[in-house]
């Protein structure tokens, strides 16, 4: 059965081209979230890496996960990774290697951005649609507020698609195998913020989605979020969905600076 979301991997090909495609080796720290059975982390570990850390929270895979934990460059987190306090891993991760639950990989992926400035790459297998959604354009159907936080740190690569084949159970959605490399801080809080709340009424205009959804620190966000707009030379009735992700750093960085 599916153990709390997660598909184990059963293909050794796949898994040692995860990890050619990470790259790691001597001297990078990694983090993996979804350790399961342990087969991933075995290969990582094989690599030499300086730390592994690895997360997993279903203490049922105790048991498998005994000898991964006894190795000297493993350290085994037990618990939830969207509650772990990322910062505290010491070393810092500077890579991050996983074959993520789907259940919880938008945020985990979305957290370790925010929480974890010391990560360069992300290596993860994600269910298709998630990979699509992280990595459309602005005026794709699947863009959204993952889609313009993440890319406002990252570039967001598609490396391959993963038949369903090579996991246990078979799940019944495809698979891809995703990479994000970091090229800034990514969206402050106040931009992640306007992001979302830009998206939550995503049928209507980004500024009556703003009146509808709040923004903090912004009283009358509908009409600041018209003028931002008109001074990013932006229809004042544009919807979020045509808004490129430095565009909405630009609006946030205007709405505060008005607001102050």
């Amino acid at each position: 059965m599916v153990r709390l979301g997660q598909n184990f991997l059963a293909d050794p090909n796949l898994l040692d081209a995860i990890v050619r495609d990470a790259g790691v080796g001597e001297g990078d720290v990694v983090l993996e979230v979804g350790a399961g059975e342990g087969v991933l982390s075995e290969r990582l570990a094989a690599a030499r890496v300086a730390r592994l850390h690895t997360v997993e929270i279903d203490r049922g895979l105790e048991a498998a996960l005994a000898p991964i934990a006894t190795l000297p460059n493993v350290t085994l987190h037990w618990g939830d990774a969207v509650k772990l306090d990322f910062a505290d891993l010491d070393p810092a991760p500077d890579a991050m290697v996983a074959n993520l639950p789907y259940s919880v990989a938008t945020p985990v992926i979305l957290k370790t951005i925010e929480e974890l400035p010391s990560l360069r790459t992300w290596t993860v297998m994600v269910q298709l649609e998630i990979a699509e959604r992280l990595r459309a354009a602005p005026g794709n159907r699947t863009y959204g507020a993952p889609s313009a936080v993440a890319q406002l740190a990252c570039e967001v690569e598609l490396l391959r698609k993963v038949d369903p084949a090579v996991f246990k159970p078979r799940p019944r959605v495809d698979s891809a195998i995703l990479r994000l490399r970091r090229t800034g801080p990514g969206a402050d809080a106040a931009t992640r913020d306007l992001v979302r709340a830009a998206f939550a009424h995503r049928r209507k205009t980004l500024a009556r989605s703003l009146e509808i959804a709040g923004l903090r620190g912004v009283p009358k966000p509908r009409g600041a979020a018209r003028a931002g707009l008109a001074e990013l030379g932006l229809p004042e009735d544009a919807r979020a969905e045509s808004l490129a992700p430095a565009q909405f750093a630009a609006l946030s960085a205007i709405l505060h600076r008005e607001a102050d």
